[in-house]
């Protein structure tokens, strides 16, 4: 069926050239409003940058809460609202309500989907029960429910136009991702790493919900969808690039989820993501390099062929998912223009790649504590061109099951989780929310039942050595692999930037301030708490010759999950309630979008 599949979607190549290129151009056009925030990244380049000036670094200090709305849901609230014209989508985590809100009519729900989920999904859900937001398109609200439910609603009415299951719950596969509408299609990931599922990225007819093409990340070359032209580093990847890195069928169980964020080069015709770890956390059980987990991913939308793959680390030892956003910027490094990709991995490392090429241009430590490797071989010429340094003192699979490796920087939530960054082209800096935290990490043998967590690995997190911030928010230039500059936070910053025009950026915090920094400086110029800790994504939007800011609040997802579940054994939650326990000192669970604009004039 998979390869039918494969061969359908080849041979449709030409047909979908033909027409798909125009099928949906209204939603491109629309992502250049910067009224509007129509994606959940904002615009196809995952650039969560905003034209919008009104609100800039002279006035911000004097920006007051316009409105509030609760969701009517606790647990972790992360991804943002869309805004669309004068109405406003909603989202909320398990049971993932959508709400329709006209920003006209004094903030009047217009209507409210609320699914009917079994509650079963929720224990298979790894981290949380997190929902990063829904897509537009083609009059349609997209939402990627948790029991893997596609769902598309009229944007007008809520009524349902279309549904269609993504996965199995009662294998581990769940919906956490926001889904992303390119031309005609949705494309959508899975989450399910920590049960052993086999990950893939899918794309549904945007019209009718019918499939039009699944790619794994593991697996043979017909289930991978790659050919004979998808290369790694400018050298063809060859037949059973997968199979010949995992040992017998373990690929079937292999991991690799795409849960991240998705972004889309229209002149190239390429969609980018990410692939995560592979299963099972203890490594001794899956020797090679478990090709194509932890993996950059350019894939063409149409037929969802890859064109180029980049894996950053081979054999993942640390859980270190692949799965953050590709950020896509046109900058000159060395006096040339390039087409660029960036990319925070949770290894620590910050990529730059040539999007259009996959070529590697930097790879640099964007945490300076980062211990488990030396860095990356940048010599085109040497057979380990583009792998890691692993340094044996970090290394989880030399030390071998039931040996408790510690001290190893970054944890496994890395030096940063999905909280998405941003880029400014007015300063070509990008402005990173990170996580900066160690961990101790035993691996012990496991074995795999469908539907059971297939971890197999103790884990301890807590701030570096001699420090007691786990968190910064930092400046990157991606040209040259430097920290401009770095902020300091008690926690994990796990809340998505805003960079915008006015010379701001938006953050927030774990504790539940939002703050303004000087995208130059990043002196902090106005914050203000919400009534609970942020994980949510910052937005804005234009609505009445108005700016507004908006940001969910409510604490939860992995660096939460101790407040949001009321777990209390330190080494629970995969390792993140031990470290994370004094959150409770400072915020309570909530669920709240609060908006912000300046004070009448």
């Amino acid at each position: 069926m998979r390869k039918l599949l494969y061969a359908t979607s080849l041979g449709a190549m030409a047909v979908f050239a033909a027409g798909a290129a125009n099928a949906n151009d209204e939603l491109h056009k629309m992502s250049q409003n910067p009224k509007d925030w129509v994606m959940p990244t904002g615009d196809y380049t995952n650039q969560r940058y905003s034209k919008l000036n009104q609100i800039n670094a002279q006035n911000v200090g004097k920006l007051q809460v316009a409105w509030t709305f609760s969701t009517g849901v606790l647990r972790g609230h992360e991804g943002g609202p869309l805004i669309i014209g004068n109405m406003m989508y909603v989202h909320t985590p398990f049971p993932n309500k959508v709400y329709a809100i006209d920003l006209s009519k004094d903030n009047q729900i217009v209507w409210k989907y609320e699914p009917k989920q079994d509650p079963n999904v929720i224990p298979v859900m790894c981290c949380d029960t997190v929902n990063r937001g829904v897509a537009y398109g083609d009059g349609k609200i997209i939402l990627h429910q948790a029991d893997t439910t596609l769902v598309a609603l009229d944007a007008k009415t809520g009524k349902v136009e279309w549904s269609v299951k993504n996965g199995d719950p009662s294998k581990g596969s769940t919906g956490t991702s926001a889904p992303m509408v390119v031309k005609d299609k949705v494309l959508v990931g899975i989450s399910g790493g920590e049960f052993g599922v086999q990950a893939h990225m899918t794309a549904y007819d945007l019209k009718t919900g019918k499939l039009v093409w699944r790619g794994f990340s593991e697996g043979p070359d017909d289930q991978l969808l790659v050919d004979d032209k998808t290369t790694e580093l400018g050298k063809p990847i060859g037949k059973d690039s997968s199979l010949k890195t995992w040992q017998g069928d373990q690929w079937k169980i292999g991991g690799g989820a795409t849960w991240g964020w998705i972004s889309y080069d229209p002149e190239l015709n390429l969609v980018y993501y990410g692939s995560g770890n592979p299963s099972t956390w203890n490594p001794k059980q899956r020797p090679g390099d478990n090709k194509w987990s932890m993996t950059i991913w350019a894939r063409n939308p149409d037929t969802g062929v890859a064109k180029w793959v980049y894996q950053m680390t081979p054999h993942d030892e640390w859980d270190y998912d692949g799965v953050n956003e590709m950020i896509l910027s046109d900058q000159s490094i060395d006096g040339k223009a390039r087409k660029l990709l960036t990319h925070f991995d949770r290894n620590g490392l910050g990529y730059t790649l040539d999007r259009a090429t996959g070529e590697l241009l930097v790879a640099e430590k964007y945490d300076p504590k980062v211990n488990w490797t030396s860095g990356v071989d940048m010599n085109k010429s040497s057979p380990t061109y583009g792998r890691p340094k692993v340094l044996d003192a970090a290394s989880t699979d030399k030390a071998g099951e039931d040996h408790n490796v510690k001290g190893i920087c970054p944890a496994a939530l890395g030096s940063k989780d999905e909280q998405p960054a941003a880029y400014s082209p007015d300063t070509q800096l990008f402005y990173v929310p990170t996580n900066h935290v160690c961990m101790d990490y035993e691996p012990f043998k496991v074995s795999y039942t469908a539907g059971q967590p297939y971890v197999g690995a103790t884990l301890s997190m807590y701030p570096p050595p001699g420090e007691t911030n786990m968190g910064n928010f930092i400046a990157w230039d991606g040209k040259t692999g430097k920290i401009v500059w770095s902020n300091k936070e008690q926690f994990s910053v796990w809340s998505g930037a805003l960079a915008t025009a006015g010379g701001v950026v938006f953050y927030g915090t774990l504790e539940g301030y939002l703050k303004a920094v000087d995208a130059k400086t990043g002196k902090e110029l106005y914050k203000f708490k919400t009534p609970s800790g942020i994980i949510g994504n910052v937005t804005t939007y234009e609505n009445g010759g108005k700016q507004y800011v908006a940001v969910l609040s409510g604490v939860g997802g992995w660096a939460g999950i101790g407040l949001a579940a009321g777990l209390t054994d330190p080494t629970a939650g995969l390792g993140a309630v031990g470290g994370y326990a004094a959150l409770s000192n400072y915020t309570a669970l909530g669920g709240t979008l609060t908006v912000f604009s300046l004070p009448q004039q």
